[in-house]
C-alpha cells in the first residue's frame, strides 16, 4: 500500500493542488461557504481503494460536484469524498478510520483524522475548523493553512519588494560582470557574485510564483509584475554557466543542465557562500582565489546580440574557444565556422560590435 501511495504522491503536486483550491474555483467556493456556516467539514480530494478501505458508513452516490452541495453534505459530522478530478461528489457523511500508527501533531477530531488519512493514503485532505475558522490542506506529510485573498496580497507585495531590489542589484553585477569580460579583467569572485544574485532572485520569485498560484484569478497584476522583474533570468544563468562550467570545449547539455540542478539544489544557507557556488561550476572554491582570472567562452554576449539561437553560438565558440577572439574576429573569419553565414557573420559582428 505504500509504494502505490508513493506512485500517486509523485503524480500530484503541492502546487497543483493549490491550484485547485484558489480563489475563482468551484472548490473553493464551496469552502468558503463552509467558512460562513461555520458548520466545519472534512473533505477527501481523491476516491481511490485506498481511501475506500478507511471509509465507514456514510452515503454512496455520485453526483456532479457544486459548491452548495458541498456545503449541504458538510453540515453532517462526516466527510466528503470528492472524485480525483474534483468534478463528482462520490460519497458523503463518511466516518474515515485511518490507522493511530500515523503519527499526527494536530489536537482536533477532525484535524486528526483529516491529517492521518493523507498520511495512509497519499490523498490531499481538506479540514475546515468550525471553532477557529480556517481551511487547512495536509499532503504528503505536509500542513498547509489556505489564507485569505487579502492575506496573501499583503504577503506577495512584500516578496514584491524584495524580488525589485534582488533585480536591482543583479543588474548592477551582471553589468559589472559584462564589462570585466569585455576588457579582459573578469575574476571568479565577478562570476560567482552575479550567479549568486541570479540564484536569489530566481529563488525569491520561485517563493512568490507559488503564492501566485494560490490567489488564482485574484493574482492577475502580480503575474505580469513577477514576469517583468524575472526577465531572461533562467537563460541567463544557463548561459554563465556555459560560459565558465569547467570543460575541455563546448559544455555538453547534460553537463550544463546537471549544474543548474545542482544550483537550483543548493541549500538557502550554502547560496550566501561563494565556495559552494564556485564549485558547481568546477572553478577555484577557496576564498583567496576569488581574485584569480576567468575568460568567458563567449555565451553571455553573444546572447546579448540579437536572434543568434544557441546551435550558432555553440559553433562560434567551438571554433574561436574564447570570447575575446569572438570579438576580434572579423567576419569574414566568423563565417568560416561551421553553419555561420555570412549575413550571420557580419550580424554578429555588428552586434558585438555595439554592445562591447
Amino acid at each position: 500500500m505504500h509504494g502505490g501511495r508513493g506512485d500517486r504522491v509523485a503524480c500530484v503536486t503541492l502546487r497543483e493542488i493549490l491550484a485547485k483550491l484558489s480563489p475563482g474555483t468551484p472548490l473553493r467556493d464551496g469552502l468558503e461557504r463552509i467558512q460562513r456556516g461555520r458548520s466545519g467539514g472534512l473533505i477527501v480530494l481523491g476516491d481511490p481503494p485506498e481511501v475506500t478501505k478507511i471509509c465507514d458508513g456514510g452515503v454512496t452516490f455520485d453526483a456532479p460536484f457544486s459548491p452548495t452541495l458541498l456545503r449541504e453534505l458538510s453540515k453532517m459530522d462526516g466527510a466528503v469524498i470528492l472524485s480525483a478530478d474534483g468534478s463528482r461528489i462520490t460519497r458523503a457523511n463518511v466516518q474515515l478510520v485511518p490507522s493511530p500508527e500515523y503519527l499526527t501533531v494536530e489536537s482536533g477530531t477532525r484535524h486528526r483524522a483529516a491529517e492521518r488519512t493523507a498520511l495512509q493514503t497519499g490523498v490531499p485532505v481538506v479540514s475546515v475548523s468550525a471553532s477557529m475558522n480556517t481551511v487547512t490542506l495536509y499532503h504528503d506529510g505536509t500542513r498547509h493553512r489556505l489564507e485569505e485573498s487579502a492575506v496573501l496580497i499583503a504577503r506577495a507585495n512584500q516578496a514584491l519588494s524584495t524580488i525589485e531590489r534582488y533585480r536591482q542589484r543583479l543588474d548592477m553585477a551582471n553589468q559589472r560582470l559584462f564589462v570585466a569580460e569585455m576588457n579582459g579583467y573578469a575574476t571568479v569572485g565577478d562570476v560567482v557574485g552575479t550567479l549568486q544574485r541570479q540564484m536569489m532572485l530566481e529563488r525569491a520569485a520561485m517563493d512568490l510564483d507559488l503564492t501566485i498560484v494560490e490567489l488564482g484569478s485574484d493574482a492577475r497584476q502580480l503575474i505580469l509584475q513577477l514576469t517583468e522583474l524575472e526577465g531572461s533570468n533562467a537563460t541567463d544563468i544557463e548561459m554563465l554557466v556555459r560560459d565558465y562550467i569547467a570543460a575541455d570545449t563546448v559544455p555538453a547539455d547534460e553537463q550544463v543542465a546537471h549544474a543548474v540542478r545542482a544550483l537550483e539544489a543548493l541549500p538557502d544557507a550554502e547560496l550566501l557562500h561563494s565556495s559552494a557556488l564556485a564549485r558547481q561550476l568546477g572553478l577555484p572554491a577557496s576564498e583567496e582565489n576569488l581574485m584569480q582570472s576567468v575568460v568567458p567562452r563567449g555565451y553571455r554576449a553573444l546572447s546579448r546580440v540579437p536572434r543568434v539561437q544557441k546551435f550558432l553560438m555553440d559553433h562560434i565558440v567551438s571554433a574561436f574557444g574564447e570570447l575575446p577572439a569572438i570579438v576580434n574576429a572579423t567576419p569574414e573569419e566568423l563565417a568560416s565556422a561551421n553553419h555561420v553565414s555570412g549575413l550571420w557573420a557580419r550580424h554578429i559582428a555588428e552586434g558585438l560590435r555595439r554592445i562591447s
